[in-house]
């Protein structure tokens, strides 16, 4: 058994496909699935059920796949601890951010860094908030950008900006002559939201059953841009934060909203208690001062 060997078994459950996890390790399919069949032939055991149309782990697999994340973090660690030892500040972090957030705060962060630290590599994963705080507590990223609160339990943190959300809708709108809205005052509205994989749908959604009504959804998105031009073309409201309001083109209003619990808080994330490498570590310390400067 090797380190290998068990990277490539974490692949395949991690997309439930050979052929994907072939794909994002940049070998072929032969080769995985050999490498799948000596692992088995090894423990003398089927490590997924064959008989299925899908990829499902047997009750070995379970068992092997959990100390198999144990084992690959582990040596990930010791990679890294040696790293630092060397004093060379080199490197590569996986970063996760949020469509919204990646063009707002980070281009010219991420520039200044490579600036500094040429020989550290930066592979960015663009997800909604849920996803990447998945991934970053199960090791496929070290740090990540989402939208609060999360699990403190889990994630160690830094918040760097908090801001409204506004009401975006066509300039001829009914709600546009109001002088104040609610949040009640959306309770007819055809609503277009992010997806669920997005913290921000979770904070409106909430909000509304706070106002003891359910928003009636006509359509969803990854994209905050689809759905600002949606709202340009009069096709329902939408709720966006503030920084993201004023990069939307079209023919659109935006809206305070009265005294709602509705707002928009952003923190870097990385896992409590795990090894963070010398280069995530130079990147933490470098995002907090030039985002709190």
């Amino acid at each position: 058994m090797d380190i290998k060997q068990l990277q490539y078994f974490i692949e395949i459950n991690r997309f439930n496909s050979f052929s994907k996890a072939a794909e994002h390790l940049y070998v072929t399919q032969p080769t995985i699935s050999k490498m799948i069949k000596n692992l088995e032939k090894e423990f003398n055991v089927s490590l997924f059920d064959r008989s299925k149309k899908r990829v499902v782990l047997t009750d070995a697999g379970k068992i092997i796949l959990e100390q198999a994340q144990v084992i690959l973090n582990a040596f990930k660690d010791l990679e890294n601890q040696l790293e630092n030892l060397s004093g060379v500040k080199q490197g590569h972090i996986r970063i996760g951010l949020p469509p919204m957030v990646g063009s707002s705060f980070f281009p010219n962060i991420i520039g200044a860094f490579r600036e500094c630290y040429p020989a550290i590599s930066i592979e960015l994963m663009e997800n909604g908030s849920n996803k990447i705080a998945e991934d970053v507590e199960d090791g496929t990223l070290d740090l990540g950008v989402v939208v609060l609160p999360i699990n403190n339990d889990i994630f160690d943190s830094f918040s760097f900006v908090t801001e409204d959300i506004k009401l975006v809708v066509h300039p001829s709108h009914a709600l546009v002559k109001k002088e104040k809205i609610t949040l009640k005052d959306l309770k007819r509205e055809h609503f277009m939201l992010l997806n669920s994989d997005f913290a921000l749908r979770n904070r409106i959604m909430s909000a509304c059953k706070k106002e003891e009504f359910q928003p009636f959804i006509v359509f969803e998105s990854s994209q905050w841009d689809l759905l600002g031009k949606m709202a340009a073309s009069k096709l329902g409201v939408t709720l966006l934060p503030e920084s993201i309001c004023d990069q939307l083109k079209g023919d659109i209003v935006t809206l305070p909203i009265e005294h709602s619990d509705m707002y928009w808080k952003l923190a870097v994330i990385w896992r409590k208690d795990s090894y963070l490498s010398h280069a995530a570590n130079e990147w933490l310390r470098f995002a907090k001062k030039k985002l709190h400067s």
